[in-house]
């Protein structure tokens, strides 16, 4: 890679040339951004009723599927049962900056292949010709992973935490009010922390190209990794139950044998 190249592969660029670039890649991502946002925040009732809030109660997808499984296999502790989460707001100006945060933040979700994208647009002039043949590749992979795991966590992660963390008391006397800041806060976090998470691959692929992992080296460490994978599991679905922590910890775990394709062998000397 040659940051110092022109657009015709030939030219040098100068510092100021990459500068202005930039700017212009800067520009262009937030009138996206900004679209999005105005698109997003014209649809509350389509985002927040049938997106962000189908969760709260026991007719989500998840939960009754659960239910139709546990029927299945005569085990009806898995089915969750019948809730309602209820979510209060003590500020006054809270739900509408809870609307403006969250068109932001889903513009952005939205926004994840274009930023890409332009990363790729970038960089592009800088790559050599062997680069080229596989950095687009990299980038469209990058951005069906982070959906792959936003989609995980929406629909299988979330809604387990939820519902474990929203009807658990300690005593009858304290019931739960969560607030809808609380609710959207730990929504965003958990699609963010996953579609992250599911990157393992990409980032195995490059820590292994540039020499600092080989497949030797995920292979030596696989009993320690799922233990940490277990650990996050865990912290991530604080449920008692095995079921819960295997569907989380199951997806992990298969990229992180992913990871394990995509690396390099050890070179020989």
């Amino acid at each position: 890679m040659n940051f110092f190249k022109g657009k015709d592969d030939t030219s040098i660029a100068t510092f100021w040339e990459h500068l202005e670039s930039l700017r212009w890649v800067i520009m262009r991502v937030m009138i996206v951004l900004i679209v999005l946002l105005i698109v997003v925040f014209g649809n509350k009732e389509f985002i927040f009723s049938k997106l962000i809030f189908s969760s709260l109660n026991s007719d989500f997808w998840l939960y009754t599927s659960l239910c139709r499984l546990a029927e299945l296999l005569a085990f009806p502790a898995l089915c969750p049962g019948y809730f309602n989460i209820q979510l209060i707001n003590i500020n006054l100006s809270g739900q509408f900056m809870a609307h403006i945060s969250t068109s932001f933040t889903i513009g952005l979700l939205l926004a994840v292949p274009y930023l890409l994208y332009e990363i790729w647009k970038f960089i592009y002039p800088a790559l050599y010709p062997n680069e080229k043949k596989s950095t687009g590749f990299i980038f469209l992979i990058s951005s069906l992973l982070f959906y792959t795991g936003a989609a995980v966590s929406y629909y299988v992660i979330f809604p387990l935490t939820i519902r474990f963390l929203g009807t658990y008391t300690v005593s009858e006397l304290v019931p739960n009010q969560i607030s809808v800041q609380s609710y959207l806060s730990t929504f965003f976090i958990l699609i963010f922390s996953l579609g992250i998470m599911f990157e393992m691959p990409v980032l195995a692929y490059f820590l292994s190209k540039i020499g600092i992992i080989t497949k030797q080296t995920l292979r030596a460490g696989r009993k320690y990794a799922l233990v940490i994978i277990l650990i996050i599991a865990a912290i991530i679905t604080p449920t008692t139950d095995p079921f819960t922590m295997t569907v989380v910890a199951l997806p992990i775990y298969l990229l992180y044998e992913v990871s394990i394709l995509v690396c390099r062998n050890k070179t020989k000397h």
